[in-house]
C-alpha cells in the first residue's frame, strides 16, 4: 500500500511505530547535518526528520534534492518531535525515515501553495488544480461536499426522491438565453442545455413521484458577475397534493436544518414579506434584514416648500443611517459622488444630520426649518447622532438607487456580518412585468407559475394587478431560493400563454407535450428551487462564488485552465452541418 496513515492522522500516542506515509513536499529546510521535510496531504502535515548519524547517506542526497510538490513516499518511524509546533494536530512528533520513493517530480509551481499565496486569481484558475492544493479552497469544497449530504440526507428522510432528468432538451423562448447543442444526426435542429428541469419536474409530478428532488447542474447564456456563472447547481424540488403554506414549512425547515447542522445557529420562524412591502422597505425583492435604515417615505412632509427637486419628484424617501453624524462633510461628499456614479445612477443626494441636543442641520436648511427636519427623523426612525440621506425622482429608479446607498453603507459600517443570519420569505410577487421597451408583459418567474386563486379575471383587464402563487427564500441580502404552485390544467395554461404572447400554434409547438400531460389528470403541485453555489457561499461566509466551485469559469465566461470555450475544426463543423466563415 501507498500509506498506512494520512499525514493529518499520527499523534504522540504513535510513537516508536513504523508507518508509511505518501504526499507532496510542503517546504524543506537543509541544515546540511539534518534535514526537515513537510509533508502534505488533503488531511494535514507531517514533519520529516532525516539526519546524517541516522539515516544513510544515499537516502541524505535524496532527501537534499526535494523541490516543492514532489510526490513522495516514505516509510519511517514516529518519534518525539524537539521542537513542538502547537499550530498543527501532529505537531508533537516527527517521522525518522529509514526508506523514501519519489514517486514524481515537479516543476517550481508559479505561486506558492500556501494559505497566503503570491498568486493573482486569473494565475490560480489557469493553475486551478495547484490552487486546490491550498487549505482554503480544500476546505471550500470539502464544505459543499458538507452542505451537499446534508441537503439530500434531510430530503431523503422526508420521502423525497432523487430523480436525474434530462440534459439534451427543447429549446424555450422564456427565461435567459439557451446554451444549443447542434444534432448530427438530425439537420440543422438543435438541443438546448437546461435552464432548469422545470417542465420535467412537473411531469415527475403527473408520473405521481409526488415528492422529488434532484441536486442538478443548469446552464445560462447570459452576463456573468461574483455570484453568477454560465453553469451553476440547483436544490431543485417539486411537491404534490400541496398549498403555498406546505412549501413554505417544508423548505423553511430544510434551510433550518442547514444553519444548525452547517453553522450551529439555531433560527425560529423565518419571518414573512410581502413583495410590495419589501419594495416598499427597502427597495428591492430581497431585502437583508440583519440591519435597520428602513426607508421612510417623505412626500407628504417634503413637498409643501418651494424645493423643487423634491416637489417635481415621483418619491421622496429617506434612510436614518445609525452613527451617521460623526461623518465629515468630505465623508458625506464621498457618499455623494458615490450616488451619482452611473452604476446607481441618482442626481444627487439631500442630507440632515440629527445632533445630540435635538436640533438638525440639513443641507436643504433655506427650504426647511427645524419642524419639518424633525417630521423626516420621526418617518425615517432616525435618533439623535444619526444621518438621514434623502433621494428623490421616479418611484422605482430612486427605490433601487437608495436600496444600493442603504446596503453601501450598511457594508462601511460594518452591519452585514457574515456569522448572522437571517431569513425571509418574500410572497405574494406580481404574476407579470411589464418590459418597458416593449410595451409587453411577461412572466416574472415563468409561463407555469399559478395566479394567485381568483385572480386569473384579471389578466384580461389589469394584468399588471395579478398576483403570483410565487415565493422566494432570502438570506442576508441574498435570493438563495424560488418557486411557485404552478398551474396543473390545460386551460389554465392556455390562458396564460396566451397573455405572454403566445398563439395557439406556438403554444402547441413549444409547450404542448405538457399541456396534454395535465389532461390524463395531474394534480395540483409546486416546487422550489436553491442556488447551491450561493447558499453554500452564504453559509461559508462568503459571497463569491466562484471559491466553492471546483472549477469556475472568470468574468468572460471562459475557463482559463482548459482554454474553453474553443474553435472546432473543419469536419466536425461539416459533420454538425453547420455553416460558418472559416478564417
Amino acid at each position: 500500500m501507498y500509506r498506512t496513515h494520512n499525514n493529518g492522522a499520527l499523534r504522540s500516542s504513535h510513537i516508536k511505530e513504523t508507518v508509511t506515509l505518501a504526499g507532496w513536499v510542503q517546504k524543506t529546510r537543509n541544515k546540511g547535518f539534518m534535514i526537515w521535510v513537510d509533508l502534505r496531504d488533503r488531511y494535514g502535515i507531517t514533519q520529516l526528520i532525516f539526519d546524517e548519524e541516522r539515516t544513510p547517506k544515499a537516502m541524505m542526497v535524496i532527501a537534499s534534492s526535494l523541490g516543492r510538490e514532489f510526490v513522495i513516499q516514505v516509510t519511517g518511524t514516529v518519534i518525539e518531535r524537539e521542537s513542538k509546533n502547537p499550530n498543527i494536530p501532529t505537531g508533537d512528533i516527527e517521522i525518522l525515515v529509514s526508506e523514501i520513493n519519489i514517486l514524481n517530480e515537479s516543476i517550481t509551481p508559479p505561486f506558492t501553495i500556501e494559505d497566503e499565496t503570491d498568486g493573482g486569481e486569473d494565475l490560480r484558475m489557469k493553475y486551478r488544480y495547484l490552487d486546490i492544493r491550498r487549505n482554503p479552497v480544500r476546505e471550500n469544497l470539502i464544505f459543499r461536499h458538507k452542505v451537499t449530504m446534508a441537503v439530500r440526507n434531510y430530503l431523503s428522510q422526508k420521502d423525497f426522491v432523487e430523480v436525474e432528468t434530462p440534459y439534451l432538451i427543447k429549446s424555450t423562448p422564456e427565461g435567459a438565453r439557451d446554451f444549443v447543442v447542434p444534432s448530427r444526426m438530425n439537420e440543422g435542429q438543435f438541443y438546448a442545455l437546461p435552464q432548469s428541469p422545470q417542465t420535467f419536474k412537473q411531469l415527475l409530478m403527473v408520473g405521481g413521484m409526488d415528492q422529488y428532488f434532484q441536486i442538478v447542474k443548469c446552464f445560462r447564456d447570459e452576463d456573468l458577475r461574483a455570484d453568477r456563472q454560465p453553469e451553476f447547481t440547483q436544490i431543485d424540488c417539486e411537491m404534490a397534493f400541496i398549498e403555498q403554506e406546505d412549501i413554505l414549512n417544508t423548505f423553511e425547515g430544510l434551510t433550518r436544518h442547514l444553519l444548525k447542522e452547517i453553522n450551529n445557529v439555531e433560527i425560529g420562524k423565518f419571518p414573512r414579506m410581502t413583495y410590495d412591502d419589501a419594495m416598499q422597505r427597502y427597495g428591492n425583492d430581497k431585502p437583508d434584514i440583519r440591519f435597520g435604515m428602513e426607508f421612510g417615505e417623505l412626500n407628504a412632509i417634503a413637498q409643501h416648500k418651494d424645493f423643487k427637486v423634491f416637489n417635481s419628484a415621483e418619491l421622496v424617501v429617506g434612510i436614518a443611517v445609525p452613527g451617521g453624524n460623526s461623518f465629515t462633510r468630505k465623508e458625506i461628499d464621498k457618499l455623494i459622488d458615490w450616488v451619482k456614479r452611473p452604476q446607481v445612477g441618482a442626481l444627487g443626494m439631500v442630507y440632515s444630520r440629527c445632533n445630540d441636543d435635538g436640533s438638525f442641520k440639513s443641507s436643504v436648511d433655506k427650504f426647511y426649518n427645524q419642524d419639518d427636519l424633525a417630521k423626516w427623523a420621526e418617518a425615517t426612525g432616525a435618533n439623535p447622532g444619526d444621518l438621514i440621506c434623502i433621494l428623490s425622482g421616479e418611484t422605482n429608479k430612486v427605490r433601487a438607487q437608495m436600496s444600493a446607498l442603504r446596503m453601501e453603507l450598511a457594508e462601511r459600517l460594518g452591519l452585514r456580518k457574515a456569522d448572522e443570519f437571517a431569513p425571509l420569505w418574500v410572497i405574494d410577487f406580481p404574476l407579470l412585468e411589464l418590459d418597458e421597451e416593449t410595451g409587453h408583459y411577461h412572466a416574472m418567474h415563468h409561463p407555469f407559475t399559478s395566479p394567485k386563486p381568483g385572480q386569473i379575471e384579471l389578466l384580461d383587464t389589469e394584468p399588471g394587478n395579478v398576483k403570483a402563487n410565487a415565493y422566494d427564500l432570502v438570506l442576508n441580502g441574498n435570493e438563495i431560493g424560488g418557486g411557485s404552485i404552478r398551474i396543473h390544467d390545460k386551460e389554465t395554461q392556455a390562458i396564460m400563454l396566451r397573455h405572454l404572447g403566445f398563439s395557439e400554434e406556438e403554444a402547441k409547438a413549444q409547450f404542448g407535450f405538457l399541456m396534454d400531460a395535465f389532461e390524463y389528470g395531474a394534480p395540483p403541485h409546486g416546487g422550489i428551487a436553491f442556488g447551491l453555489d450561493r447558499l453554500v457561499s452564504i453559509l461559508g461566509g462568503q459571497e463569491t462564488i466562484r471559491d466553492f466551485i471546483a472549477f469556475p469559469k472568470n468574468n468572460a465566461g471562459r475557463d482559463v485552465m482548459i482554454d474553453a470555450p474553443a474553435p472546432i475544426d473543419e469536419e466536425q463543423l461539416n459533420e454538425l452541418n453547420l455553416i460558418v466563415d472559416i478564417q
